[in-house]
């Protein structure tokens, strides 16, 4: 198999259509584990999914954290909330310890914004 003009070894490329047509469990049986694991493909999704995991978990706690210091947040700044980087997430959470009232919240967003 051929990508581009690199041609891949095959236990790869078998890899790669493989898991187009079969099941997880025939893959398995066929490809050693740790040679998957070893694939900077598997490598590259295996972090992402982590960066996404990690960012899924800081959204939902902030905005638990800030439900319960500043009351029901609206759709408009939970949508605001949703579409912060990581860091930003992390400086709001430290950031909201200081809040007493949904101005606040709205200031400091508005404020990262520009």
């Amino acid at each position: 198999m051929v990508i581009g003009r690199t041609p891949l070894p095959h236990p790869i490329a078998t890899a790669i259509l493989a898991g187009l047509v079969l099941s997880k469990e025939i893959i398995g049986s066929l490809l050693r584990e740790e040679i998957m694991r070893e694939s900077v493909i598997y490598q590259d999704i295996r972090e992402s999914g982590k960066a996404q995991g990690r960012r899924e978990e800081a959204v939902s706690l902030i905005l638990r954290l800030l439900n319960r210091r500043l009351g029901e947040i609206s759709p408009t700044l939970d949508q605001q909330i949703q579409e912060l980087s990581l860091e930003q997430l992390e400086t709001l959470g430290e950031a909201l310890l200081d809040f007493t009232s949904l101005t606040d919240l709205t200031t400091w967003l508005s404020e990262i914004e520009t």
